[in-house]
């Protein structure tokens, strides 16, 4: 190592975080890095910058442009800007308000062809000619290179770090490793690119991983060079990392590198909190899908409206990847069933996921304006009564009214109108849109096969609206947020899906949901909850089981969860939303810090290890990290903990990780007060807690009960001693450790 990289300051490093994303809207990505911003700002303050590309439509909406106070960063962003390249950098207006740097791409496209052949002899990497997005990806690539090389070229006292995600924001780290430039670098996948395109053709994906030939089969869909670049990205960071462990599993097989860890994706809980008024909230949101029910199924609403449940699926519309095929068909199966138990509870069942359409549908748009013609017409007649009512009692010196002395005929004649307007031949429509392709369509097709098609004996009816929703919809008029709070259940039973942000949403909003195994946010919280169904997380298997299995199990959970009482269902959201904590940035936040903290070690080992290669003293510390209270119900469960609800110390990231387990995962630490222990939940949160010692105790608690203590293997060995010597008595026991402690452990059960 020259003496030059060994000054760098790896304490107080500086962050840049680089992303195709970056005040850029497109997908999930930008949820991830906007919703972590205010922890990342937290632990780095003005030595933490994204870098983005520049988006004319957005982004000067959305950044306040100014000028950099190091010079460093100023001389270099100078240096680039004679160079022709057009940069937009000050503070984005979001929560946290963290440094942006933007780069224009296309005021580099000249130097396009010149940097494929570079490219080309540098790292072997081919690319055709027309493909924009590739060509997109490496002029922001060379650009980011460029400006860190450049960067830490001057900026010689402090170590940088690079975090990247995505291979469209990934090229710059072949760059940086080939060029030999002093940048630590980590890099995030949150879906391999070959993964997405296998899982939406009909392949056995997860049982034929290892098998896969992955240069032909990348190659047979045209995106070798797409695969060449993020399979460059994986190898040449410092740090590896996935989102989830069943995206690690499949990076390791089609990537070729096993990654060090995971950092699971979080979310900012603070912006869906509502404390106790979450339970008001779904009450208000339901009182709007009522409406819309009510419309949507004129002429045809006969069932009670307080024996109906709402369930429904959101997202990009992958019919296979996002489980939509076993969504519907577990539908019918629960429509049969509901009606062989004779049950007289309506599931709702919505589909939102937007597709090719032309416009709203006229029956759709109809049946809400004549339910609001009815509405207003009653209201009109109860005024009228009303002024009739007092008008009669006033003088009526002791003798009631008759109904005839308070509807007037021509009253009765208006309503009879407005009813007979509700007459209606044909059945609800499942669409609430003309769709452009309605005969190939494959959700409309599955419901045809199923014949899901809204009858008046039918428990389960079926909505699809193929749109985003929000509050100007004049059919559905709710945004998305509101909707979910609103409905009772979300399932989503994902064949592939490298996290899933939508059951993650449900459970900060205390909506129970269903996943799968085979999800990464499914996958976390198996690993991390005993009873996951217990806490309104049903979790399908479909790893393991079949087709067939996955689908009863999925009909099942909606059949248990149709049985349940208004009260039930009550109590499960309160024990969803307390899940909160788990998703919460202020705690997976750490697991970032964790490697970056790795890549710093890995970059820099003098600066963290001894000449002998011992560790030093000082340990790394994350500072300004907090960690978050569940704020809707008093602190459960109540266990002291050490880890965290992701994989556990810093043993989860490094080379000597054998295997893609997840018996590191370790139970949250929750914090507690005086104030804490004096209340009581009837339900304790039963976590997973595992070390690599393989603790017996199970995590459980009694309810209502204070902190626990954990029996370690060497209390154990002291108690079968101690147990041992008091055998060999004939009377009873009378050691000091044979009646109520061990070693100053609680010895009950």
């Amino acid at each position: 190592m020259s003496e030059e990289t060994t000054k760098r300051d790896v304490k107080n490093h500086l962050l840049f975080e680089c992303a195709w994303e970056v005040a850029n809207k497109v997908g999930g990505i930008y949820t991830v890095i906007k919703t972590k911003v205010p922890v990342t700002v937290q632990e780095y303050g003005d030595r933490y910058c994204l870098i983005g590309p520049l988006s004319y439509k957005t982004a000067p909406m959305e950044v306040e442009a100014k000028e950099p106070e190091d010079p460093h960063f100023a001389a270099t962003l100078d240096s680039m800007r004679s160079a022709g390249v057009k940069i937009l950098y000050g503070r984005w207006l979001i929560e946290g308000n963290p440094w942006v740097l933007l780069f224009d791409t296309g005021s580099q496209y000249s130097r396009l062809d010149e940097w494929k052949g570079d490219l080309w002899n540098l790292a072997g990497i081919p690319t055709p000619p027309n493909d924009h997005e590739t060509n997109e990806t490496i002029v922001f690539g060379y650009i980011v290179a460029w400006f860190l090389g450049e960067y830490a070229a001057r900026s010689m006292d402090v170590a940088v770090v690079a975090h990247f995600h995505e291979w469209q924001a990934g090229l710059a780290i072949p760059l940086l490793r080939k060029r030999h430039v002093d940048v630590t670098t980590v890099f995030t996948t949150h879906a391999t690119l070959l993964g997405r395109y296998l899982c939406a053709g009909s392949v056995d994906f997860y049982n034929n991983l290892q098998y896969f030939d992955v240069d032909h089969e990348a190659g047979k869909r045209g995106i070798y060079h797409r695969y060449c670049i993020e399979r460059s990205s994986a190898h040449c960071a410092d740090v590896f990392t996935t989102v989830s462990h069943i995206t690690a599993y499949e990076s390791e097989h089609l990537l070729k590198r096993k990654p060090d860890g995971v950092l699971p994706n979080g979310l900012n809980v603070v912006k869906f909190q509502a404390m106790h008024e979450f339970q008001n909230l779904h009450q208000t949101a339901k009182a709007k899908i009522n409406e819309f029910v009510r419309g949507h199924f004129y002429g045809h609403y006969d069932f009670d409206l307080e024996n109906t449940l709402y369930m429904f699926t959101a997202g990009r519309y992958e019919y296979r990847n996002k489980g939509v095929d076993m969504f519907i068909e577990s539908l019918a199966r629960l429509n049969y069933r509901l009606k062989k138990a004779n049950s007289k509870t309506t599931v709702v069942a919505f589909i939102i996921m937007p597709a090719a359409t032309h416009s709203y549908t006229i029956d759709a748009l109809k049946g809400q304006a004549v339910t609001k013609q009815l509405k207003d017409t009653v209201t009109e007649i109860q005024n009228r009564i009303g002024a009739r009512l007092f008008e009669h009692a006033i003088r009526s010196n002791g003798v009631m009214p008759s109904p005839d002395d308070l509807l007037s005929e021509e009253d009765k004649v208006l309503l009879k109108r407005r009813i007979f307007a509700l007459k209606r031949n044909a059945l609800p429509p499942v669409t609430t849109h003309n769709m452009a392709d309605d005969a190939n369509d494959p959700i409309l097709n599955q419901i045809r096969r199923v014949q899901l098609f809204n009858h008046t004996s039918d428990r389960v009816k079926v909505v699809f609206h193929p749109d985003f929703l929000n509050s100007n919809n004049p059919i559905l008029g709710m945004d998305y947020e509101e909707f979910v709070r609103g409905c009772h259940l979300g399932v989503f039973p994902s064949y592939y899906e490298p996290w899933g942000y939508t059951p993650a949403e449900c459970t900060v909003m205390g909506i129970p949901s269903v996943t799968t195994n085979l999800s990464g946010f499914g996958c976390f919280m198996q690993d991390l909850i005993e009873r996951p169904q217990d806490e309104g997380c049903y979790i399908v298997d479909r790893r393991s089981a079949s087709v067939e299995e996955s689908v009863n199990q999925l009909t099942d959970n909606m059949f248990s969860f149709c049985a349940k009482t208004r009260r039930q269902r009550i109590n499960q959201r309160n024990r969803v939303e307390r899940l909160s904590p788990l998703l919460d940035w202020k705690n997976l936040g750490i697991e970032y810090s964790k490697a970056r903290q790795l890549a710093l070690r890995r970059a820099y080992p003098d600066a963290f290890y001894g000449p002998n290669g011992d560790a030093e003293e000082e340990e790394f510390e994350f500072s300004g990290m907090e960690r978050m209270m569940p704020n809707s119900v008093p602190a459960s469960p109540r266990f002291r903990m050490t880890g965290i609800a992701t994989p556990g110390d810093l043993g989860t990231l490094t080379e000597e990780m054998q295997g893609l387990s997840t018996s590191d995962y370790r139970g949250t630490h929750w914090p507690a007060t005086e104030e804490d222990e004096e209340e009581g939940y009837p339900f304790p949160l039963v976590m997973k807690v595992r070390s690599r010692a393989s603790s017996v105790y199970s995590g459980a608690s009694t309810p209502g009960g204070g902190r626990s203590n954990s029996l370690s293997e060497n209390d154990l060995r002291k108690a079968d001693a101690a147990l041992s010597s008091v055998s060999q008595f004939d009377g009873p026991a009378t050691t000091p450790t044979s009646a109520t402690t061990v070693n100053g452990v609680n010895g009950r059960h």
